[in-house]
Formats: C-alpha cells, structure tokens, sequence
C-alpha cells in the first residue's frame, strides 16, 4: 500500500477513493525530474492547455 491524497479536501490516506469526500486520491509525491526527459515539452502542453479550459470555465 502507498499514501495517497485527496485532490479535493487534502485529507492523506491508503485508499485509492477518499473516505470524507468520495473523489480520487492521488500520489502526493512528485514525478522524478530528469534532464533528458524526452516528454517534458508534451507534457507541459497539455499543462498549459488544461490551465486555459479551467480559467474559461471559471470565467
């Protein structure tokens, strides 16, 4: 089993579901930076892309 947290009320746990909330838990740890990552360029992308879509909807 591994720790996971909450993306929503931020409450740490073992299951993959949150006990409180019901939404998904997620690994609090972040991913492994390496300085040939060759899907770091993709990857920031759709960071950005998916930013934009939520400050459209929160407008």
């Amino acid at each position: 089993m591994k720790i996971r947290k909450c993306e929503k009320c931020r409450i740490y746990t073992l299951k993959e579901v949150c006990r409180k909330c019901g939404s998904a838990a997620a690994s609090p740890h972040p991913l492994r930076f390496s300085p040939e990552d060759k899907w770091g360029e993709w990857r920031r992308k759709a960071k950005q892309k998916k930013q934009g879509e939520e400050e459209k909807q929160a407008a």
